[in-house]
């Protein structure tokens, strides 16, 4: 394996698409986002064929410019995608991926007051400006979301959200079951918050914008529970609700509002297990020594499906060997799956 760029049998779009939708968001974040676009090998060539679309959406505090940062030993996953198409084995297919970046790291690609309206920017600005430039199959039947850990709490929950525009996911390691996976994080980071700046967020916020993020013990712990909150709980006016208190307890009203956007919780509704039922095919995988303990979440996601009644032939459902971190590989493996069950 080389440890630079591989030759590719495809190719890659870099674009910028214009958000409306994100414009004069709250935190001031560019409204003009990157998108990474993958045509499959013969797109040019066979201008007749349509294809199904996969968008991948990252983790959190991932953005558009990591897609393609190397690690030893490791292809970035654009270059595991184009590899797939490449082999011929695999019905081709358009892959999209997106960018929910904000100041906190990350949207969760909801709606919320205090970041702005990403979901509404993925479901109504992205995916109709993909299927105006590129030939694609424009439909829910040919459309999957995938994703790890944040991006994979996105394919769960968009497509609970707009089953109207998403037919199909895959999630690895996607944030679910919060009370066992955030909860037994929450506690750690509220006396972090204690420790290093006693207990306040407003105290917290003011210097970690006064320099660079990350040099201080406690920064990205802290942040990216802000920015959870930022989507989970945040007022009509943009005020940020944290889910523990001074004594580490949560606060109930608060914790509930997080519950609420709980994918193991969600698909116990009526209308959201309607949603899952009607999609072609749902990936779910995990490594069994997760260190957030999103092996238990993906485990819960699979029950609360077969609770509303998803037909177990749609399931795919696996813990590996393996945590949260360096499963790369497993991605091409979901996205063969989606194409394949996208492919008629």
């Amino acid at each position: 394996m080389l440890p630079w760029s591989a030759d590719l049998a495809g190719r890659f779009d870099h674009v910028v698409i214009d958000s409306v939708l994100l414009r004069g968001n709250p935190l001031k974040d560019p409204h003009q986002r990157p998108l990474l676009v993958y045509l499959p090998p013969g797109y040019d060539e066979e201008r007749g064929r349509r294809y199904p679309v996969i968008y991948v959406t990252p983790g959190y505090s991932g953005h558009a410019g990591m897609w393609f940062n190397r690690a030893p030993f490791r292809q970035p996953y654009p270059e595991l995608v184009d590899a797939l198409f490449a082999s011929g084995e695999v019905p081709p297919a358009i892959v999209v991926f997106a960018d929910g970046w904000t100041a906190y790291g990350g949207s969760q690609f909801l709606n919320s007051p205090a970041t702005g309206r990403y979901h509404s920017y993925l479901c109504e600005e992205v995916v109709p400006w993909i299927d105006a430039r590129y030939r694609t199959l424009a439909d829910r039947d040919h459309r999957a979301l995938a994703g790890k850990s944040t991006g994979g709490y996105c394919a769960m929950v968009t497509s609970m959200l707009r089953p109207d525009l998403f037919g199909a996911l895959a999630t690895h390691a996607g944030d679910a079951l919060f009370e066992v996976g955030y909860r037994s994080e929450l506690t750690r980071r509220a006396r972090l918050l204690r420790d290093l700046y006693g207990g306040s967020y407003a105290r917290f916020l003011a210097d970690f914008r006064t320099r660079l993020p990350g040099t201080k013990a406690g920064d990205l712990e802290l942040i990216e529970v802000y920015a959870y909150a930022s989507a989970y709980s945040a007022d009509e006016d943009g005020t940020v609700q944290i889910p523990f208190d001074d004594t580490g307890a949560m606060v109930p009203q608060v914790w509930n509002r997080w519950l609420a956007w709980d994918p193991v919780v969600m698909a116990s509704q009526p209308v959201y297990a309607e949603a899952l039922r009607s999609l072609r095919a749902i990936w779910i995988d995990a490594g069994n020594k997760d260190e957030y303990y999103l092996d238990f979440g993906a485990t819960a996601f699979r029950r609360a499906l077969q609770t509303a009644g998803v037909s177990q032939e749609r399931i795919f459902f696996e813990l590996f060997d393996g945590g949260h971190g360096g499963i790369e590989y497993r991605y091409p493996l979901a996205l063969a799956w989606l194409s394949e069950r996208m492919a008629d």
